[in-house]
């Protein structure tokens, strides 16, 4: 997939998404990449499965722009965004973000930048399904 910014119902594959961005440019002297596993509790509950859902546009548009503004802020060769919707089980992946810089301190610093704004702007909610019944989860950083 040529995309660098995807919201998808499938799984993705982190080696396919670091060879996409190691395509893009052979001056990539560091990758640095968050991957964001479904766990099986939170806050002592057991979680079974989580529901993401996206105002499927705005989320894409949004994503796009913090690609954009990464890439310029920390001077990034190249990143990538992908974020699945839809039911995750526990231990599945949900996001995945993979910056290329010449150095690795902005592609480290570029990263955790991105998914922290990820959490904070991008209009994409998930709700936890355990087996005392389902709740919607409240934004956190």
């Amino acid at each position: 997939m040529n995309d660098a910014v995807r919201l998808q119902l499938e799984d993705f594959s982190l080696d396919v998404e670091v060879a996409a961005l190691r395509a893009h440019s052979k001056r990539i002297g560091g990758i640095a990449t968050f991957l964001g596993c479904a766990r099986d509790f939170s806050e002592e509950i057991e979680v079974r499965e989580i529901a993401f859902e996206a105002y499927h546009d705005m989320a894409h548009a949004e994503l796009s722009a913090l690609r954009d503004e990464a890439i310029a802020r920390f001077g990034l060769i190249d990143a990538r965004i992908v974020h699945r919707l839809g039911t995750v089980r526990a231990g599945e992946n949900i996001v995945l973000i993979v910056v290329g810089a010449e150095h690795r301190a902005e592609a480290f610093d570029a990263c955790r930048w991105l998914i922290d704004e990820l959490k904070a702007r991008a209009p994409i909610w998930k709700k936890e399904i355990t087996p005392q019944g389902e709740s919607w989860v409240t934004p956190h950083p």
